[in-house]
């Protein structure tokens, strides 16, 4: 278990890939964003533009958290760098967060300054053409996932965006209509008033992100078809042996999973060879797992030693 297994590396290497693809897209449709937002006065445009090009600082927190998960247990850290999975996708949620909070609060402050002069036809191109291309890298970075925490954490962040620059096309098109039909000043609240509902629409996948980190890094249960894996293997074992009902304990950690089986037996029916057997037959069954399974299976006739 001390190395690094050459079907890990490659997922590795898989993985890294999938976030420069993500890097460069955000790079790209960032920049315009921006570039957009400020010559259309448009606060939704511009924040659509910050939000993506925040994604590049958190894509390389990503790809330091995918090398060091990817990294061979050593002296300092016997157990490996699989923590700095979650630990990356806490804060790219955290700071997804913190972006929505920033367009909130400037929502408040264009509507409490009387609305905005926003181009509707700037927001309306812009809108269509960025929903589109962030829906593309969104799926193509879902096709490249295998699994990876940290890849589906930018799945998240692109559908996010491609929700937020729907929301801006839509926006244009309000806005036109509304000017067309002489209501200038109700235009002019568009811009801010969408902003607001973009925020309150997305604010639950970065809230998920936060979520699902903290709760591998506070070694919470498995997901369910996991969770599922591992009671099937034990079933299988115990059925095969004739074993009692174990304390069974498992945890994901990034691509680690570890299970821990405790079995209480009968005194003086068991030998370390047996006991081996037992252990192939659960680990066995898990190698198919697309996870780096660190299994301890024991039998022991001490109840307190299973607690």
């Amino acid at each position: 278990m001390a190395d690094v297994a050459p079907t890990d590396r490659a997922d590795a290497r898989r993985e890294r890939s999938a976030l420069l693809e993500s890097a460069v897209a955000a790079a790209v449709l960032g920049t315009a964003a921006v570039v957009a937002g400020l010559a259309s006065r448009s606060a939704v445009v511009l924040f659509d533009g910050l939000y993506t090009l925040a994604g590049i600082a958190l894509v390389g927190v990503s790809a330091l958290a995918s090398r060091a998960a990817a990294s061979r247990p050593s002296g300092r850290y016997p157990f490996g760098r699989h923590a700095a999975t979650p630990l990356a996708v806490v804060v790219q949620g955290a700071a997804l967060i913190a972006t929505l909070l920033y367009g909130a609060a400037d929502a408040l402050g264009t509507l409490l300054a009387g609305g905005s002069d926003a181009d509707p036809t700037t927001m309306l191109v812009y809108g269509g053409a960025s929903a589109a291309l962030s829906a593309l890298v969104a799926w193509r970075l879902r096709r490249r996932s295998g699994g990876s925490a940290l890849v589906d954490a930018e799945v998240v962040s692109w559908w996010a965006g491609a929700a937020i620059s729907l929301a801006v096309g839509l926006g244009g098109v309000a806005a036109a209509l509304l000017a067309a039909d002489g209501r200038d000043t109700a235009a002019g609240y568009v811009d801010p008033v969408l902003l607001l509902l973009v925020v309150l629409l997305v604010a639950r996948l970065p809230v998920r992100l936060l979520h699902d980190g903290m709760h591998e890094l506070l070694e919470g249960a498995p997901p369910p078809e996991v969770d599922a894996a591992v009671r099937a293997a034990v079933d299988a074992a115990r059925a095969a042996f004739d074993l009692p009902e174990p304390l069974v304990r498992a945890t994901k950690l990034g691509r680690r999973l570890y299970v821990e089986v405790d079995f209480v037996v009968e005194p003086r029916r068991w030998d370390v060879d047996a006991e081996d057997d037992v252990r192939r037959a659960v680990v066995g069954r898990l190698r198919d797992l697309p996870l780096d399974v660190w299994a301890t299976v024991e039998l022991t006739a001490d109840p307190g030693l299973a607690a």
